[in-house]
């Protein structure tokens, strides 16, 4: 994968954590949860101090009063709703992490016994969630 481009490299965050048990899967979906949290209340503040600028950029812009233009606070709503959806989409995605945590626990952790010693591959049972 390029990391030349911004936002196209893994996330270091949760490419560090590596696949090593139970324990590896609880802390993957805690980081994962607690990023989609963070991006989340950071689109839901930009949203709110994008409108508060676009309202004032743009109040009285000659353009718009010319051609007669729908009020700039709708116009700037209709933008911002697209960043708060994107808010409300990350808080779900956090969401699903815990969803994807306890799924992975019913399918493996709760049904399958440990491993023996002499079968154990990297992936160990022992460690709980």
């Amino acid at each position: 994968m390029s990391t030349d481009k911004p936002g196209r490299a893994r996330i270091p965050e949760l490419s560090a954590i590596p696949w090593e048990g139970p324990v590896s899967v609880t802390q993957y979906a805690k980081v994962g949860r607690d990023l989609c949290r963070d991006v989340g209340e950071e689109f839901a503040l930009g949203s709110d101090e994008l409108y508060a600028v676009l309202i004032r950029s743009f109040q009285g812009h000659p353009v718009l009063k010319v051609f007669g233009a729908p009020d700039v606070r709708m116009r700037a709503r209709r933008v911002v709703k697209r960043l708060k959806r994107a808010a409300e989409l990350q808080r779900g995605a956090g969401v699903e992490l815990v969803k994807f945590h306890a799924q992975f626990c019913k399918e493996f952790v709760e049904v399958l016994p440990p491993a023996k010693p002499a079968k154990r591959q990297t992936f160990d049972w022992t460690k709980d969630s």
